[in-house]
């Protein structure tokens, strides 16, 4: 059961680590500036654990017709928090490669950019934009949770004790904790 988390963990050669740093650095970073911290670790996990249990459920068909790589690294969590900025986005149309594209296609466009990264698994990163998708067109309502519990999840541990470490950036859990945060 604990391998449904800890594949995220798991990279192995220097240039899968390399991009899933990259990934999680831009995706991830600006999910969680849109959520705060507490929410975005626990969306995390979830994350992980849905794209995990989708992957398990479509392996045995899809390698039936195709080499399926094992799920391994960041990325299928990262595919999933890029499907919930683009499906929640307000914007319409933005610049991909110079090019103006509708929003909803660009994380299907990195999926296809993905797949030429080594040892990336195209069925587990397709896994993780799905499960984005269906968080953010609203199919797991589960998941969400009110403003006031992420402020009161702020206050308890771990979340409190990021909040004390120096140098790291914690984002509140409340819309107006996060506006006071920014412009301070």
């Amino acid at each position: 059961v604990h391998r449904l988390v800890t594949y995220i963990f798991v990279y192995e050669d220097l240039i899968s680590l390399a991009c899933g740093a990259v990934i999680i650095w831009y995706f991830a970073g600006s999910f969680e500036k849109n959520v705060g911290t507490a929410k975005h670790c626990l969306l995390t996990l979830a994350f992980a654990i849905l794209s995990a249990l989708l992957y398990l459920l479509l392996r045995p068909v899809v390698s039936r017709v195709l080499a399926v790589e094992d799920a391994k690294g960041f990325m299928p969590v990262a595919f999933a928090t890029l499907g919930v900025s683009t499906t929640r986005s307000r914007m319409k149309t933005t610049l991909f490669f110079g090019i103006r594209v509708p929003v909803v296609v660009v994380p299907w466009f990195m999926l296809c950019i993905a797949w030429f990264i080594p040892r990336s698994s195209l069925l587990s990163n397709l896994c993780g934009l799905l499960v984005g998708e269906a968080y953010g067109l609203g199919y797991c309502f589960c998941l969400d949770f009110p403003e006031s519990v992420g402020s009161k999840l702020d206050q308890v541990f771990p979340f409190s004790l990021l909040k004390r470490i120096p140098g790291l950036k914690y984002i509140p859990g409340s819309l107006a904790e996060r506006r006071a945060f920014e412009s301070s």
